[in-house]
């Protein structure tokens, strides 16, 4: 009998897990195409014959999504793999259905086959959507362990943009390593406040190796998710945080409403900036879908380095590029900062987008008045940059989670928002984490 063929439909990280952990070496099925969507400039690649494995000489062709048809025609395909994250039900059942229209299965592999089992003790943080405070949430997470006297490694979600076999496992301990690794905007978000406080940090594609590297250096492991994808390990703590901004996501995302169904604590993050309606609406939501998890209410205070430059300004406010885009945010930390302190009006970016920007205006044009921080690649940084500084604005607002004034040349007055989670009553992750003592 011929192998099972069959493609995997991604956006180049839980994509290439899910080949390494179940498809690589089983000789039941064939992978004959990637295909690549959400990121920019990720498809036109070869998933490289160094991690592909010996049964895939030539490595595996990374495709644009737009030619599934065309591959399921070409191949005679069997099945397609749905594996990326941040998505609502009704378009992965319009997948489902473009795919079982052209002769192929629609497959969503159980989350719990694609988790690694660890020698150490798991701690794995998730989301409902991108943008509900996960990465705070890990600090958070990290501090409290750091203070039960325990050694630390957060492992990452995949995020490889650029040379695969370079990024097969990446393990970052200092800002240099950054600039060592050519780490995009996205990553260095995500790395670098792990690195102030002395966390050492592991990404890249084969997160078996990851593991093996991480236990060694490690009394307990963080997995620190992406988007809202499931952990990529299997944890002994499963922490997911939901945004009341956005309620009722958490039972129309894939896979947001998963985890909920997985955890065993659901922080409400953003508390403050949400009605007590929406919060009660995720609450209740939340018992619904998994009634044994421990709820823990929580809000997200910002802080400002000098509230001056805002005040009575016309400012331009730079947001996370993720949480705008596939996250669907309209409005992050900096238009809080914005209105709190006093803008006299937030520019619109629209009319000053430079380069790569307008088309990510095209493919999300509900962004609205905000400018998302996209920064995939070395020019999509340039366009960034050109942007802010075209721009007819008196100051600039930045809501990243890192300062974008370090990695670019902001030609006028910019001041940066931070944010923190700040837990209210019991119970409280410390009650959550006790159990790993």
């Amino acid at each position: 009998m011929r192998p099972i063929k069959v493609i995997i439909m991604g956006a180049a990280g839980r994509d290439f897990h899910n080949f390494n952990t179940v498809y690589r070496d089983d000789n039941q099925y064939e992978v004959v195409a990637f295909t690549a969507t959400q990121i920019p400039d990720i498809d036109g690649r070869v998933y490289p014959p160094e991690l592909a494995g010996e049964r895939y000489p030539n490595g595996i062709p990374v495709h644009s999504e737009e030619d599934i048809l065309s591959l399921i025609k070409e191949h005679s395909v069997d099945e397609v793999v749905f594996s990326y994250s941040d998505v609502g039900y009704e378009y992965v059942m319009s997948k489902s259905s473009m795919v079982n229209a052209a002769g192929a299965s629609f497959v969503l592999l159980n989350s719990r086959r694609t988790m690694l089992k660890s020698r150490k003790p798991i701690v794995a943080i998730c989301a409902v959507r991108t943008g509900c405070g996960k990465s705070q949430t890990t600090r958070q997470v990290s501090r409290i362990l750091k203070a039960m006297g325990k050694k630390l490694v957060v492992v990452r979600h995949p995020m490889p943009y650029g040379n695969l076999v370079e990024q097969r496992c990446q393990r970052f301990e200092t800002y240099a390593d950054l600039d060592k690794h050519n780490c995009t905007i996205e990553e260095r978000e995500e790395y670098e406040p792990h690195l102030a406080v002395g966390t050492v940090v592991y990404a890249g594609i084969d997160y078996s190796e990851i593991l093996l590297q991480a236990e060694q250096e490690a009394d307990v492991v963080i997995w620190d998710g992406g988007n809202n994808d499931t952990s990529f390990f299997a944890p002994d703590i499963y922490i997911v945080v939901a945004d009341p901004l956005r309620p009722g996501h958490e039972l129309s995302y894939f896979p947001g409403e998963t985890n909920v169904r997985m955890a065993d604590a659901v922080v409400i993050n953003k508390e403050t900036s949400a009605s007590l309606e929406a919060i009660e609406q995720l609450r209740d939501n939340i018992r619904k879908l998994n009634p044994e998890a421990a709820i823990i209410d929580a809000a997200s205070p910002i802080f400002v380095d000098d509230p001056e430059v805002i005040r009575g300004k016309r400012v331009l406010v730079v947001e996370d590029g993720p949480t705008l885009t596939h996250g669907e945010m309209k409005f992050g930390a900096a238009v809080v900062a914005a209105k709190r302190f006093g803008a006299a009006e937030l520019i619109d970016p629209r009319p000053y987008l430079q380069g790569s920007l307008r088309g990510t205006f095209e493919k999300y044009p509900k962004i609205g008045t905000l400018l998302p921080a996209m920064g995939y690649g070395e020019q999509q940084v340039k366009d960034l940059e050109a942007t802010i500084n075209s721009v007819d604005c008196d100051a600039v607002v930045i809501g990243t989670p890192i300062d974008l004034r370090k990695l670019i040349n902001i030609e006028k007055p910019a001041v940066r928002v931070t944010y923190e989670l700040q837990e209210v009553g019991k119970p409280d992750l410390t009650d959550i984490l006790a159990g790993l003592r």
